[in-house]
C-alpha cells in the first residue's frame, strides 16, 4: 500500500504558477506511476496528468497541456505538478493518485486509481 499527502495548494491570480507536491510512504514508490487528478465544485473528479512507473513517460489532459508539468522524484518518493500559466477553470481541489502497482497500462479515469491523496484547494481569481 501508499498512503499520498499533498501540498502546495493556494489562491492565486490568472496568469501566475503553483507548484504541487505529492508526498507517498512506503519502499515501494517506484512500483506506482502517478498521476494528479481535481475536481471542481458540481463536477466529476477529472483527469490531470499521469507519470509512469518506468520511463517516467507524461501523458496530460488537452485542458492543461502545455502549461503543466509532472515530475517524480523516486529518491524522495515525491511527484510534482508545475502549474503556468493558471486559469480560473483549473480552480477545483487536485487530488494526487496511484493505481495498483506494477500496471501496465496507463490509466487516466478515477475508477483505475486505488490509491488518493486528501487534496489540496487550489483557486485562481480573474
Amino acid at each position: 500500500q501508499v498512503q499520498l499527502v499533498e501540498s502546495g495548494g493556494g489562491l492565486v491570480q490568472a496568469g501566475d504558477s503553483l507548484r504541487l507536491s505529492c508526498a507517498a510512504s512506503g519502499r515501494t514508490f517506484s512500483s506506482y506511476d502517478m498521476a494528479w487528478f481535481r475536481q471542481a465544485p458540481g463536477k466529476e473528479r477529472e483527469f490531470v496528468a499521469v507519470i509512469t512507473r518506468t520511463t517516467g513517460s507524461a501523458y496530460y489532459a488537452t485542458a492543461v497541456k502545455g502549461r503543466f508539468t509532472i515530475s517524480r522524484d523516486n529518491a524522495k518518493n515525491t511527484v510534482d505538478l508545475q502549474m503556468n500559466s493558471l486559469k480560473p477553470e483549473d480552480t477545483a481541489v487536485y487530488y494526487c493518485a496511484a493505481p495498483r502497482p506494477l500496471t501496465s497500462v496507463v490509466r487516466t479515469t478515477p475508477g483505475a486509481y486505488d490509491y488518493w491523496g486528501q487534496g489540496t484547494q487550489v483557486t485562481v481569481s480573474s
